[in-house]
């Protein structure tokens, strides 16, 4: 398409036939700390999923976080957050809504609001870091059931240590 610039696609058709463009999505990185492997982190939402339907509260899985992305509409632009577990990008969850709000010490914070679902992804070794990161489309891992064959059938482990080795 003319005039397409990397990292967009077209949002609609304007006037006179000229497109108009918005951005590809844009996720989020963050570590995943005290999570051994994916199983530890549905673990750990399903007892939160549990925790709130005991409590009245709204059924959503959240993440507080520090940070607020300045970037929301890209993100919320069918981006997720990337999840890093034992030094590896891991798994994915689609991001759902960003709710800016300021904590009862006046500190600026966001809940990161999440589809449930955990999607695990092809592992990539990742460094720590502190807070969040933003990963371009182009960078993200693909979801392992879109690689075909049978790494999805893969045990978790066994996919850390190839990634590791660098044979995945």
């Amino acid at each position: 398409m003319a005039g397409l610039v990397e990292n967009e696609r077209p949002l609609w058709f304007g006037a006179a036939g000229r497109t108009r463009f918005r951005p590809m999505a844009l996720h989020l990185l963050k570590l995943c700390v005290g999570a051994e492997s994916i199983t530890d982190l549905e673990e750990w939402i399903e007892e939160n999923m549990l925790l709130r339907r005991r409590s009245g509260r709204p059924q959503e899985q959240t993440h507080t976080t520090r940070m607020v992305p300045k970037k929301v509409e890209e993100i919320l632009d069918s981006g997720s957050l990337y999840w890093v577990i034992k030094g590896q990008i891991s798994a994915r969850q689609k991001l759902i809504d960003i709710r800016p709000f300021t904590d009862a010490d006046g500190i600026g914070r966001c809940h990161l609001v999440m589809d449930p679902v955990v999607v695990p992804v092809e592992p990539r070794p990742y460094r720590p870091f502190q807070g969040w990161r933003y990963l371009q489309a182009k960078d993200a891992p693909r979801d392992l059931s879109d690689h075909g064959g049978d790494l999805g059938e893969m045990p978790e482990e066994m996919r850390r240590e190839l990634a590791g080795l660098g044979l995945l």
